[in-house]
C-alpha cells in the first residue's frame, strides 16, 4: 500500500481497485498529452514533436524529486524500494528493438492501449502484433534464456556506481531536463519552419 495510507485502513482487494483507478488516471494523463497520436510520439525521432522526451523527462524529475520528500519526511524506505536487476547486454539489445517498433509502428505499448481507448485502428494492429510478438517470445524462450539473463549485474542505482547522493543526482537530472526542454524547442522551431505542408 502506499505510503499514506497506514497498514489496516486499505487491505486486501482494495490494492487492486487502487492500480485500476491509478491505470484510469495515468491513460487520461497519456490521452491529455497526446500520446494517443502516432504522429506525436514518432515525431521524436523525426525532430518536429518533442512531447514525448518533455512529458516523460518531467515525470522521472517529479517522481525522484518526490520519493526524496517522501524519504525525508519519512513516509517512504527508499531502501525498501525493489529495483529491477540489471542485464547489460540483453536490455540494450531489447531497447534497439523496441526503439525500432517504435519508429516503425508509431506507438510503445503502454501508448497503443491509449490509441484503442479512442477507436484507432492503426493502434488495434500495433497491439495485434505485440501479442503475437509475446507469443512467439514465450515460445522461443528457451533457445536464448542464456542470453536473456546474460550481463548481470545486479540492481545497481546510479548513486552506488558514481558515489554521488541522491540529492545531488536529482538536481543534475533537473539541469539536463531544463537543457532539454530549451534544445528540443530550438530543433522543433527549425524542422516545422523548414516542413513543407501537405497539399490537398
Amino acid at each position: 500500500m502506499g505510503p499514506l495510507i497506514p497498514n489496516g485502513i486499505l487491505t486486501g482487494n482494495w490494492d487492486f481497485v487502487i492500480a485500476l483507478l491509478l491505470g484510469i488516471a495515468f491513460g487520461f494523463v497519456l490521452e491529455a498529452s497526446g500520446f494517443s497520436s502516432s504522429r506525436n510520439l514518432a515525431g521524436v525521432f523525426y525532430g518536429y514533436n518533442f512531447v514525448v522526451l518533455r512529458v516523460f523527462f518531467t515525470a522521472v524529475i517529479v517522481a525522484m524529486v518526490g520519493l526524496l520528500y517522501f524519504d525525508y519526511f519519512g513516509w517512504l524506505e527508499m531502501d525498501k524500494i525493489f529495483i529491477l536487476p540489471t542485464y547489460l547486454t540483453p536490455m540494450i539489445t531489447g531497447s534497439v528493438i523496441m526503439g525500432f517498433g517504435f519508429i516503425i509502428g508509431g506507438f510503445c505499448p503502454g501508448t497503443s492501449y491509449t490509441a484503442i481507448a479512442i477507436g484507432k485502428l492503426d493502434a488495434l494492429v500495433f497491439t495485434g502484433g505485440l501479442f503475437l510478438g509475446i507469443f512467439l517470445f514465450s515460445e522461443a524462450f528457451p533457445l536464448f534464456q542464456d542470453f536473456y539473463y546474460s550481463g548481470d549485474m545486479g540492481s545497481p542505482t546510479i548513486t552506488d556506481m558514481l558515489g554521488i547522493s541522491a540529492q545531488w543526482i536529482a538536481f543534475a537530472f533537473v539541469v539536463i531536463a531544463l537543457a532539454a526542454f530549451w534544445i528540443t524547442w530550438v530543433i522543433e522551431k527549425r524542422v516545422r519552419k523548414n516542413i513543407t505542408p501537405y497539399k490537398f
